[in-house]
């Protein structure tokens, strides 16, 4: 089994910045992805960003591209998120993820095998 701890969540204004953090526990596995998916009230889950443990490659859905940066810390087992330039937009629940197997994209839902509870991301105008 694998255990997830996200924190870092908040309010925000929008151009602001916030990093996510998570925590990772338990199990090991010789390829994954661990990153993080959204859900914004009334949409569906959203694949964000993810590292692949095979060759810490990333990968970022085109709407966070070039705002979001993912990065791990292997010694600590933890995984980041740093987001700038906020938008309202970005407004949702953020969830810690991870899904076994080598990707070469952003997970989609149905890959994801691990998921943590949730942090809030609340973005003003």
């Amino acid at each position: 089994d694998v255990q997830l701890q996200a924190s870092g969540g908040g309010l925000v204004q929008a151009g602001g910045s916030l990093r996510l953090s998570c925590a990772a526990s338990g199990s090991t596995f010789d390829d994954y992805a661990i990153g993080w998916f959204r859900q914004a009230p009334g949409k569906e889950r959203e694949g964000v960003s993810c590292i692949s443990s095979s060759d810490g490659s990333t990968y970022y859905a085109d709407s966070v591209k070039g705002r979001f940066t993912i990065s791990s810390d292997n010694a600590k087992n933890m995984v980041y998120l740093q987001m700038n330039s906020l938008k309202p937009e970005d407004t949702a629940v953020y969830y810690c993820v991870v899904g076994i197997g080598r990707f070469t994209v952003v997970p989609s839902e149905v890959d994801i095998d691990y998921w943590g509870k949730g942090t809030q991301v609340t973005v003003s105008s």
